[in-house]
């Protein structure tokens, strides 16, 4: 078959043991110099429904999945077949999916008719479970514990799948050995010989005939290069960390929780301290606190506790906190929605994130990278124009696993903003012993004080307040005080650097231009090297979202040739966010908001329908195919 993608997938009951499974195949893969891209989609209860995890392994840097399946491995019925339970049972399992020659892996005890499901073009592989791990925990004294040790199957499948896909049983078992470490370890000989005897099931029962190897795909490491797996959540966190983040807090709730939950294995290291609330009302409110003390904080959450934040994102607005950075890790809305699925739907709220005018800035990363350095320099403006900054991400981003050789951490040096100093003459040219800590300044920042400060005492209210932060009602007062706060976003908006609002990807005379922002860049991307040469496509990305790039996105914009809006949402938020601050309407849209990222099959067909419109909406949605 040459050189090509290989999409794996395993699937199973949640808390089966998939996410182990998969995430030790693809460092496997990644140790054979297989580039990898791997996302979990997970079931919102805690405990029985079905999930699977999709590995897209391949010869370059990939940014997407793939629908179609060149192997499927199954840990359950449900995997192969759907929920034959439903009301109007339908063939909806994993086996659809499958590639024309491609392959299931799963437990010999399910009866698999090829005829009756239609799929007489793929291979099984039925392999005895139940029967291999019985061997195994015999061979290590522990037979009576096979109720107990059941999960261990996943291993069992792994393995197999492994040595169909000609993979090398040495990676597999090196990242075992290093994944069981501790108090752990007396497990990882237990696995290393499942992975074995699966392996060797294969190669002993089965004809070595698999088309999808992946072998093809490996390229050599240079100069001892180690790439690594790396999710937005995990950069989110470093970023956060590099900027001296010194106070996190959060409410659990997915997808976010995985961000903080990093960071407090990490405090002990930092000068960090990780506090789990009561809720986000108590999150927001303590993060706003440590901000005025001097301290940079942070919080994260998803949609229903943004929601709850947004007086306490006005609380810290009117009363100038430096240093406050919010993570909204976007899911499926309203209400609880989808906890688990993905969505772009919180760019409206992210915009107005409360009652009222007030300032605030609002980016948005596509990916790993772009996450880290901007949960980064959210930091430093936060701190420069002392207002709150939300940093726009979601579940996608949130649990894709991406190859990085290296993660780019040429940062910008900490900028703590406008300080006040009780030795010097201040901006606002009052003696160093009058501070005023709103005072009016040529920039709308004041100096700011850090209690303890000799002449630094200040008072601070939610109420508007005057120069001294005295509650005042007086009309002149409320006209210079908003126009001071407001007046930010203005400067904001002419410090921050192009590369930091906007890029535009691919060539600049294009004949089609997409538009986008967030985690949607990967799939764009994908499908632009897919389409070229034929098609001339270039993307304009959009990071920051407040304050708005007007003229910049009306310069690109007016030189294109033609324009396609692509977004995981129902409305088209970011299209109408456009129409508001330039007066450019996109016509033709590309929408999917089935709880699921775009795919990069999902794209590029909506995009053929697309270019053959002049107008209308596209949605998207293989699920329903």
């Amino acid at each position: 078959m040459g050189a090509r993608d290989i999409m794996w997938l395993i699937g199973g009951p949640q808390g089966g043991g998939i996410n182990v499974a998969a995430e030790t195949m693809a460092h496997a893969c990644l140790a054979e110099g297989i580039r990898v891209f791997a996302d979990i989609e997970y079931h919102s209860n805690i405990i029985g429904e079905h999930s699977y995890y999709r590995i897209r392994c391949s010869d370059r840097d990939r940014n997407s999945l793939l629908d179609q399946i060149d192997i499927v491995v199954s840990l359950d019925d449900e995997t192969l077949f759907g929920d034959i339970h439903q009301e109007f049972p339908t063939f909806y399992g994993h086996l659809r999916e499958l590639s024309p020659a491609g392959a299931a892996v799963y437990d010999a005890k399910l009866q698999v008719d090829l005829v009756e499901i239609g799929r007489t073009d793929i291979k099984l592989y039925a392999v005895p479970y139940q029967d291999l791990l019985k061997e195994v925990l015999t061979e290590f004294g522990r037979e009576s514990q096979l109720t107990r040790l059941k999960v261990m199957s996943n291993t069992i499948a792994v393995g197999a799948s492994m040595a169909v896909i000609g993979g090398s049983i040495d990676r597999l078992t090196d990242v075992i050995r290093s994944q069981f470490t501790g108090r752990r370890a007396h497990l990882a000989e237990m696995n290393v010989r499942a992975v074995t005897v699966a392996h060797n099931y294969i190669r002993d029962n089965f004809p070595d005939d698999f088309d999808y190897k992946i072998a093809p795909l490996r390229r050599e490491l240079e100069n001892g290069a180690r790439p690594v797996l790396l999710r937005a959540m995990h950069s989110a966190a470093m970023g956060k960390l590099k900027a001296g983040l010194g106070l996190q807090t959060y409410y659990p709730i997915s997808p976010a929780t995985d961000e903080s939950n990093y960071l407090e294995t990490n405090q002990r290291e930092y000068d960090l301290a990780v506090l789990q609330a009561e809720d986000e009302v108590a999150a927001i409110n303590m993060a706003v606190g440590a901000a005025h003390a001097g301290v940079r904080a942070g919080t994260s959450t998803s949609g229903p506790g943004f929601s709850l934040m947004a007086e306490g994102m006005g609380f810290a607005s009117i009363t100038e906190a430096p240093g406050l950075v919010v993570h909204l890790w976007q899911r499926g809305g309203p209400s609880t929605g989808l906890p688990t699925r993905q969505e772009h739907a919180d760019l409206k709220i992210a915009l107005q994130p409360g009652h009222g005018e007030f300032p605030h800035i609002v980016v948005a990363p596509g990916d790993v990278q772009e996450t880290f350095f901007d949960s980064y320099e959210a930091f430093n403006w936060a701190d420069r124009y002392q207002m709150p900054v939300v940093v726009l991400v979601d579940k996608h981003l949130s649990t894709a696993h991406v190859t990085l050789d290296n993660l780019d951490q040429n940062l910008p040096p900490i900028d703590r903003g406008c300080l006040y100093s009780p030795d010097g003459h201040q901006d606002n040219g009052e003696s160093p012993h009058d501070y005023l800590r709103y005072a009016p300044t040529e920039t709308g920042v004041s100096p700011r004080s850090i209690p303890g400060q000799e002449g630094g005492i200040f008072w601070t209210t939610s109420d508007e307040h005057d120069p001294r932060g005295h509650i005042s009602e007086g009309a002149a007062n409320r006209i210079s005080m908003m126009e001071k706060r407001m007046g930010k976003l203005d400067l904001a908006a002419g410090e921050i650097e192009l590369g930091r609002k906007l890029a535009l990807h691919g060539p600049e005379d294009a004949d089609i231009t997409l538009i986008s922002w967030g985690s949607t860049k990967g799939a764009i991307l994908d499908v632009m090297e897919a389409m070229a040469p034929e098609v001339s496509l270039n993307f304009l990305q959009i990071r920051l979202l407040r304050p708005f790039p007007a003229k910049e996105v009306s310069e690109v914009l007016g030189a294109a040739n033609r324009v396609i809006l692509v977004e995981n949402n129902y409305e088209g938020q970011l299209g109408k966010l456009v129409a508001a601050e330039t007066g450019i309407q996109i016509p033709v849209q590309i929408l999917k908001y089935d709880g699921r990222s775009f795919s990069q099959n999902e794209l590029s067909e909506a995009l053929t329908v697309a270019f053959g419109r002049e107008h209308g909406r596209v949605h998207v949605s293989h699920l329903l195919a």
